[in-house]
């Protein structure tokens, strides 16, 4: 094809189009925050380098400079624990069609030890148990730098709490929950310690819970996490794409924008799938965080986007 001058204006007003049509917020994080300081939680421990909620993906989690998740449950007879699902069917190796349908509050911490948590994930995690969070307390009293989401499922909140005391980590946890009232109610319990409120929804279901938090002026809430969900596979997604999720550009740059002014870190966790164009993106976005289960991508992009 012969350019004119035509052509070339042309080639470059798309040029330029594409440009406008990435919406980035005039915040970012690396004005304002160095990255030593900046917050990666490696979901349910290690992310998809480990298996799930075990002492050793909480040891590989603090080693890549992460902040673990751990799932938190309480056994038949009351043992408080870290395990994720609800039942046994997904994670324990060799598990009958009756325990499939069972779960951590159906069995004694004696009775849990036996199953084996580790070998759904590779024959090298053969062999590997659910901790009792004891356990993951006493490894982080060995070192101050450690802290720990604890994301409530099924436990007492005073026996939590109390705990939490008791091993001298409270200033250490961050509480986690999707559930705004348990959130208040655990911050009255352990004032010390920090607070994540968990969302996921489309604009207008995420505008009903900020409202919620509105009425509140955001008490009891140190750190924010919203779900964002990809509309196409992950290595098709450009970090200059105009809302490549299912919650508008738009939508996220403002939230972030007021949840800043309340002094809460604003998190995200995707789904669907992870390359550093989507985190890139995301922090265009305004996001001041991550939680993650692709920790080395993670990794990789936010220390890219310091680097700019």
């Amino acid at each position: 094809m012969i350019r004119t001058a035509a052509t070339t204006g042309l080639v470059w007003l798309g040029i330029f189009g594409a440009v406008l049509a990435q919406e980035k917020a005039s915040w970012n994080v690396r004005d304002h925050q160095p990255i030593e300081e900046f917050v990666v939680q490696a979901h349910r421990g290690a992310g998809e380098l480990s298996e799930e909620n075990t002492l050793e993906a909480f040891e590989l989690g603090w080693s890549l400079n992460c902040i673990p998740e751990a799932d938190v449950r309480t056994t038949k007879d009351g043992v408080i624990v870290a395990f994720h699902d609800a039942n046994f069917a997904r994670v324990v190796k060799d598990v009958t069609p009756e325990l499939a349908k069972q779960g951590v509050k159906d069995l004694t911490l004696d009775q849990l030890r036996k199953l084996d948590v580790g070998s759904w994930k590779g024959t090298s995690f053969e062999g590997r148990q659910t901790p009792t969070l004891a356990e993951v307390f006493a490894l982080m009293r060995k070192d101050p730098s450690r802290r720990l989401y604890l994301d409530w499922k099924d436990a007492d909140l005073p026996q939590l709490a109390a705990l939490v005391k008791k091993e001298q980590v409270e200033s250490q946890v961050i509480f986690a929950s999707t559930l705004y009232p348990k959130l208040r109610e655990w911050k009255k319990l352990s004032p010390q310690s920090q607070t994540l409120l968990w969302m996921r929804g489309d604009d207008a279901g995420l505008e009903k819970r900020f409202e919620e938090l509105r009425a509140t002026d955001f008490a009891d809430v140190t750190q924010l996490q919203i779900h964002v969900h990809l509309t196409k596979p992950a290595d098709q997604i450009e970090r200059i794409d105009a809302n490549p999720f299912e919650e508008s550009d738009a939508f996220l740059i403002a939230r972030g924008d007021e949840l800043r002014k309340h002094g809460i870190l604003f998190q995200t966790l995707p789904y669907g799938g992870a390359s550093e164009a989507i985190y890139l993106k995301l922090l265009d976005l305004g996001f001041m965080s991550f939680a993650t289960d692709h920790p080395h991508v993670t990794w990789s992009a936010v220390k890219a986007f310091y680097a700019e």
